[in-house]
């Protein structure tokens, strides 16, 4: 009985996390502030999907299931790493550096930073 609350509990907050990362999605309002909705809400939604399939393979089918932990470590893995690509295409097909807010220090943004373009520097 234990195994199925907890099974069911998993489900169900996965549920709730991947209503609010697809609701947020379609409904914030820029770019920027859409990418948290799908690489936090809707991982953590997946994740918890995951691993309510995991407990249930290891509780009621006597098998532990290690394909779930796979994926939820590659999509634990992956996410961030899109997000990040995905905000810095963004910065630099909609922003300029003029228009960014001061970083603090003398330094600017890294990615504008000249020197930092491998591509750029490659002839030098």
């Amino acid at each position: 009985m234990l195994a199925e609350i907890v099974i069911s509990a998993l489900l169900v907050i996965a549920g709730v996390f991947g209503l609010v990362g697809s609701y947020g999605l379609l409904k914030l309002p820029g770019t920027m502030s859409r990418l948290h909705a799908p690489t936090k809400s809707s991982t953590m939604g997946v994740g918890g999907v995951l691993l309510a399939s995991m407990a249930y393979f290891a509780v009621f089918m006597d098998h532990w299931s290690f394909h779930e932990l796979m994926i939820t470590l590659f999509l634990f893995l992956t996410a961030p790493i899109t997000c990040h690509f995905i905000a810095k295409a963004h910065i630099h097909r909609e922003e300029r550096p003029e228009n960014l807010p001061p970083t603090g220090t003398d330094a600017g943004w890294a990615t504008f930073d000249e020197a930092a373009d491998p591509a750029e520097t490659k002839g030098n």
